[in-house]
C-alpha cells in the first residue's frame, strides 16, 4: 500500500528563488521557440528560391552562420528580410551564394532539381 505524498510548503525565500528560476526558464523557452520559427521560415525561403530540400536549406543556413561568425537566428532574420525587400548584408549574401553552390556540388543538384 502506498502512502499519500504531501508537499511541504517552501519557505518564502525558497519560493521566490524557484519562481525567479521558472520565470527565467520560461523566457528562455519562449526565445528558443521564436528563434526556431524564424529559422524554419528562412529554410522555407531557401527551399523556394534555390529549390533545396529542407535539410539542405538548414545546412546552408548553418554554414553561412559558421563562416560569417553570425548567429544562426540573425542569418535567418537577414534571409527573411531579404524576401521582404530589405538589403541582404554583403557578407551574408556572398556566403549564402557560396554555400548554395557547395551544397549543389555535394548533392549533384542544380537549379532544375
Amino acid at each position: 500500500m502506498t502512502t499519500p505524498r504531501t508537499q511541504r510548503p517552501l519557505p518564502e525565500t525558497d519560493r521566490d528563488a524557484v519562481l525567479a528560476r521558472l520565470e527565467q526558464e520560461n523566457a528562455q523557452l519562449r526565445q528558443a521557440i521564436a528563434s526556431h520559427a524564424r529559422v524554419d521560415q528562412a529554410i522555407g525561403v531557401l527551399i523556394a528560391v534555390y529549390k533545396l530540400s529542407s535539410a539542405a536549406g538548414f545546412g546552408v543556413l548553418r554554414e553561412v552562420s559558421q563562416r560569417t561568425n553570425v548567429k544562426l537566428h540573425t542569418v535567418a532574420d537577414a534571409v527573411i528580410g531579404w524576401t521582404l525587400g530589405r538589403h541582404l548584408p554583403q557578407r551574408v549574401a556572398g556566403e549564402l551564394d557560396a554555400a548554395v553552390q557547395r551544397c549543389r556540388q555535394r548533392t549533384g543538384t542544380g537549379w532544375w532539381s
